[in-house]
């Protein structure tokens, strides 16, 4: 059976670029495959995070999940870290892992330049415990983003080599299975780029409504076209980007044609947005306040995903130890 897998990191909370970009792909990957979906909590100790911060996390990225819409009844979504089997894994993977092609992974060095004092072996073997999520549950697909790719690469060499090791084909080289060809990119705020976290510059499912109307009416903008029917500046065409996303046709054409014609007033465009932006978050926001007060729901999806899990990866392992030598 084909199994789609995916990590949640726990970072924070949802923004509409991370709703637009994966979460649909995921709500929709769930009716059409065998999904398991972790939280990837033993990821986060890369940067130390506060033991606090990692319960909060936990809390709220699985709270946020299930208010957009994945189903426990239909996948399996679990805390990494409720998973030890994941760990064995990883450390068999470990030791086959060369220094060499661990230091030339382009999100190591991207990392160790970003916090230079804290380059630790975590931060080093990322592929392998990334790995080592694949391959516990032997999956067949990944949804992940063109960024993850080098590291998707990796998961599949150590699947191959764990195989020419052992005289087995054991492990499937896991596909790469892009969300961003179907995905909708969100611009961020600040003029530039695609909505994200480390930006700065992100509207959060779990905003409220006075707080999205202020980040919407601070975004970057201009005095204006000064020529009729000219190109609209990247800034510009975020904002209008955005109106495309949320906003009803008849608001986005209505603004179109003011831009064209030199009348466009940006304070009601944003004002407009503003409000096209709290209709669409408002529901799923009242459904996040709603999961995260309901500490009880929370743990039964958790335990219920962690047994699935565990099931899933207890089999890979001793699987795994017998081909190796350990054991009976």
């Amino acid at each position: 059976m084909e199994i789609v897998l995916s990590g949640i990191r726990p970072t924070g909370n949802l923004h509409l670029g991370n709703y637009f970009g994966a979460v649909q792909s995921f709500v929709q990957l769930q009716h059409d495959y065998k999904c398991f979906f972790f939280i990837a909590d033993w990821h986060s100790l890369t940067t130390h995070p506060k033991p606090e911060n990692i319960r909060r996390s936990v809390k709220t990225i699985l709270a946020e999940y299930l208010a957009c819409g994945i189903d426990p009844e239909k996948a399996t979504i679990y805390v990494q870290s409720d998973v030890p089997e994941v760990l064995e894994l990883y450390l068999y993977i470990n030791m086959n892992a060369y220094l060499g092609e661990l230091q030339r992974v382009t999100s190591f060095k991207d990392k160790a330049r970003q916090q230079p004092d804290n380059i630790n072996a975590g931060l080093l073997t990322y592929p392998s415990l990334m790995a080592a999520d694949i391959l516990i549950h032997k999956a067949n697909y990944v949804p992940v983003g063109k960024d993850q790719e080098q590291n998707m690469e990796m998961a599949r060499r150590f699947a191959r080599r764990f195989n020419m090791m052992y005289g087995t084909e054991y492990f499937i080289e896991p596909a790469s299975f892009h969300l961003s060809e179907k995905a909708v990119k969100v611009p961020g705020l600040d003029g530039s780029g695609k909505m994200g976290k480390s930006e700065g510059n992100a509207i959060y499912l779990a905003d409220d409504e006075q707080t999205i109307k202020k980040k919407v009416m601070k975004a970057v903008s201009d005095s204006g076209p000064t020529e009729p029917d000219s190109p609209k500046p990247e800034p510009i065409a975020n904002l209008f980007s955005m109106l495309e996303i949320v906003s009803a046709k008849s608001t986005y054409d209505y603004f179109n044609e003011k831009y064209n014609r030199c009348e466009i007033r940006y304070g009601d465009l944003k004002k407009q947005l503003a409000e096209d932006i709290n209709k669409f978050c408002s529901p799923i926001r009242e459904r996040i306040i709603e999961i995260s007060s309901d500490e009880a729901y929370l743990n039964r999806v958790a335990r219920a995903g962690a047994e699935k899990a565990s099931e899933s990866a207890a089999a890979t392992i001793r699987e795994v130890r017998s081909i190796i030598g350990f054991g009976a």
